[in-house]
């Protein structure tokens, strides 16, 4: 495993973070997630990332459980906050009462007494942004959180969110998390000029496309029984943007190019998002632990530009690049 320092900070996150979304408490059993955490505990992962609606909350409540008698100071956990978790109206977004209380009911569930990333899940557009900031800064103040970073944000959102920072002298953002993959490049021509000149790094989601980037999709064929593409609970919806077939067929094109690298076409697409100089983690999840043992070793790799190429030429137009697609929803319509 390699160590990078997220953004501009003093603190290190493994290259490769393992996620539980759509995995605890969802698609696999309580045993099952927390071998999958020792596994990814085993082959040097440090940094685990949920969100507290993951799973209805479970998610979190699994990772807490799978992560007991570890040495606190020995992993990095981040989690995130503003998608609804309950009935009630303020049981969403980024207001300081939601913020206050999510936080709290994250570290029980967590069973910590502190989080070292703390994330705005998306751009809140109803509550007033110096709001929001202000609640965050506060629980860097009381030690409740040690970092703070959002998710799915525009460029302008950011700028906009530093100048208040800035102004007002809270802690500054140092993370970023949004979705990148060969398929899905639309941070490339604003988010990350904007991250780079201010210390932010990307801490990736889904850089295997939701899975169609491992090539077990083929074109014409039915996905395979238990695979992502056939779990009706949240990960078929997810992944259903790449089930056609000129893409499973320029996916099955990036095999060669892996077999001349040594590497699966999962550890392929790990390691080209890990090829940007801004991304200082890429997230993984796993339903069983063989799965966290292959992906971790995409870790480290270098691809050079001849690859790089050859990876671009396979995939053609195929790959989203527009920025205008990083857009957050109104939590409550």
């Amino acid at each position: 495993m390699e160590y990078r320092r997220l953004g501009s900070s003093g603190m290190y996150v493994s290259e490769i973070t393992y996620g539980n979304w759509i995995t605890h408490g969802s698609q696999v059993e309580q045993d099952s997630a927390i071998k999958c955490v020792r596994a990814a505990l085993d082959n040097g992962i440090t940094t685990f990332d949920t969100a507290d609606v993951y799973a209805g909350t479970r998610a979190e409540t699994v990772l807490g459980k799978a992560l007991k008698g570890v040495k606190r100071e020995s992993y990095e956990l981040l989690t995130k906050v503003y998608w609804p978790t309950g009935t009630g109206k303020n049981d969403r977004g980024l207001s300081r009462k939601h913020i206050i209380e999510s936080v709290n009911a994250s570290l029980k569930r967590l069973k910590t007494d502190h989080i070292d990333l703390y994330q705005m899940h998306r751009f809140d557009y109803e509550t007033p942004l110096e709001e929001s900031l202000s609640a965050f800064d506060d629980l860097i103040r009381q030690g409740k959180v040690f970092y703070i970073g959002f998710s799915e944000w525009s460029s302008d959102q950011i700028q906009a969110a530093l100048k208040i920072q800035d102004a007002r002298g809270y802690t500054r953002f140092i993370s970023s998390q949004p979705q990148y993959s060969m398929l899905w490049r639309v941070i490339e021509s604003k988010v990350v000029p904007t991250c780079e000149a201010n210390g932010i790094g990307q801490i990736v989601w889904s850089p295997i496309a939701q899975g169609a980037l491992t090539g077990k999709y083929l074109p014409g064929k039915k996905p395979p029984a238990g695979s992502r593409a056939t779990d009706k609970k949240g990960g078929a919806n997810m992944i259903s943007r790449w089930m056609r077939d000129e893409v499973l067929s320029a996916v099955q094109n990036l095999k060669p190019i892996a077999e001349a690298n040594g590497l699966t076409l999962a550890q392929l697409a790990v390691a080209w998002v890990l090829q940007n100089p801004n991304v200082s983690s890429a997230i993984i999840g796993a339903t069983k632990p063989t799965q966290i043992k292959e992906n971790v070793k995409a870790a480290g790799v270098k691809l050079d530009g001849e690859t790089m190429k050859a990876i671009d030429r396979a995939l053609g137009s195929l790959p989203e690049c527009d920025p205008s697609k990083t857009v957050s929803p109104n939590p409550r319509a």
